[in-house]
């Protein structure tokens, strides 16, 4: 029952692994667009703004489940095509087709029976509902298979694993400025002029845009990847042990929960805090700026509201930041692990300054308030040295960013090698403590800040307590990675 890329195997040239990792590009310039632009254009379909919230769960309520089941139907796969190959075609045709329902709702919906002059266009809602959450399943349907993929090219070698994931995390920054750049050009739809119809003004012609941006991206990184690097098809056991009755998948999970290993637990908890601590400034960021920073209000008057949007797309403009530093931080991760003692020693260390960043937003935001009650009356953005410390916050965090979309998966992927276990379901476990600490910061955000009097802080504190923990977890609870004799030259693994 052995692939290709077993343990016995010499890693793959990083050459092949650099064109797998390239699918984070496509796969994360969807996500860019889904996270900056998607809630406002729901709004110009009709949905409430209260309603909006729930469509966003598809997000954690897929990750939890659709990850695990791919994960471990790919490990089991036993097509002529490989393990991962039709997983990951499959997900990205899935992705085309939701982006492409996203996009085209409102031209659809119209022809459908929608009226130009009423707010409210239910069928656009609709087919938009339906694209949206086909996105969110097919964007995790997708990842989980290429990071197995880069676990298996890998060939059980560490260090392989470590660069491959470091790879990953590059490409997602790479997809995430292309992304964000595409969806701040108010002229992209001219290049392709048919995107502009009656039911889609120009805004929409924007999105409809980049979404085809999107399809071509994507597939083109897809296609390349499945066509130059090969899989041996896994074989089917002779004589397979007898299963017990039910669907094969939760008996699995249980089994899988069952049996992790010390080092997987402390993994997956430490994954968990350092979530719980990302997860209030990934969901308030972009508000933060325009509420707190820029001092608008999204329901005041038409100055403050635009003294929101403002802030807003300062806040863009630094997550725009944030992507470039990620990106570069991902290439240095390696030799910086070497540096400071091991790869869980840097998740420490940058989980230290993902809690002084977030700290640093109480400051922040009280040099405003102090500006702002020195200039009563006077609706302008903060000064330079403000905005300043922003978005140098912004930028700073782009380093741990690079750690957490990195480190921990290519934990998972060795201590899973270390014990035998499957690398597409242990992957979909990790998952699950990624997506439970996105729940969890959701219910409780909305409470702690009425409890604190409003505002985004309250969450940002709490955020900055758990990475505070997270990181001293990482560097003295969590064990190290298996020593690892090489076995290629030049390829010494270790930790």
């Amino acid at each position: 029952m052995e692939s290709e890329n077993s343990s016995s195997d010499s890693p793959t040239p990083v050459r092949k692994i650099v064109t797998v990792a390239a699918i984070a590009a496509g796969v994360q310039f969807g996500w860019a667009l889904q996270l900056s632009l998607l809630t406002p254009y729901s709004q110009t379909l009709g949905v409430p703004h209260t309603w909006s919230s729930f469509i966003w769960l598809c997000g954690p309520i897929s990750g939890l489940l659709v990850q695990p089941i791919v994960g471990y139907y790919s490990d089991n796969c036993t097509s002529k095509f490989g393990r991962r190959r039709p997983f990951i075609s499959a997900g990205a045709v899935a992705v085309a087709i939701a982006v492409f329902l996203i996009g085209f709702a409102k031209d659809i919906g119209h022809h459908a029976g929608d009226s130009l002059e009423k707010h409210t266009k239910p069928r656009a809602v609709a087919i938009f509902v339906v694209g949206f959450w086909i996105l969110d399943v097919a964007n995790n349907m997708l990842q989980g298979p290429c990071r197995a993929f880069l676990a298996d090219l890998s060939a059980d070698n560490h260090k392989t694993m470590r660069i491959s994931n470091f790879l990953f995390s590059f490409f997602m920054a790479v997809g995430n400025v292309l992304g964000y750049s595409a969806g701040s050009f108010s002229g992209l739809h001219k290049m392709f002029p048919f995107t502009q119809t009656a039911a889609c003004d120009v805004y929409c012609a924007n999105l409809k845009t980049c979404f085809i941006i999107d399809i071509i991206l994507l597939l083109f990184v897809t296609i390349t990847a499945i066509t130059t690097v090969s899989e041996t098809p896994l074989k089917k056991p002779q004589d397979p042990e007898p299963r017990p009755s039910g669907i094969p998948f939760f008996g699995d999970l249980f089994t899988a929960f069952k049996g992790l290993k010390k080092p997987m637990w402390f993994l997956l908890l430490v994954t968990s805090l350092n979530w719980i601590a990302w997860f209030p400034f990934l969901l308030f960021d972009t508000d933060w700026m325009g509420k707190e920073v820029y001092g608008g209000n999204v329901d005041g008057n038409d100055a403050e509201s635009k003294l929101y949007d403002k802030g807003v797309r300062a806040g863009a403009l630094g997550l725009m930041i944030n992507s470039i530093v990620l990106g570069f931080s991902s290439l240095a991760l390696e030799p910086l692990g070497r540096v400071v003692g091991g790869v869980k020693n840097l998740w420490g260390i940058v989980n230290f300054i993902l809690c002084a960043c977030l700290a640093s937003t109480v400051g922040i935001t009280k040099m405003a308030e102090a500006w702002r009650r020195r200039h009563p009356g006077v609706l302008s953005p903060p000064p330079s040295n403000v905005k300043a410390s922003a978005l140098s916050m912004f930028g700073l965090l782009g380093i741990p960013l690079s750690v957490t979309f990195s480190i921990p998966f290519a934990l998972a992927s060795i201590f899973c090698s270390s014990t035998g276990g499957g690398q597409g379901l242990s992957l979909g476990v990790l998952n699950m403590s990624i997506v439970i600490p996105q729940m969890f910061v959701s219910v409780i955000s909305g409470p702690l800040d009425k409890a604190f009097g409003g505002g985004n802080l309250s969450a940002f504190v709490l955020g900055s307590i758990a990475a505070a923990i997270s990181a001293l977890m990482a560097i003295f609870v969590l064990p190290k990675p298996p020593k690892q004799v090489s076995i290629v030259p030049g390829m010494a693994g270790g930790h």
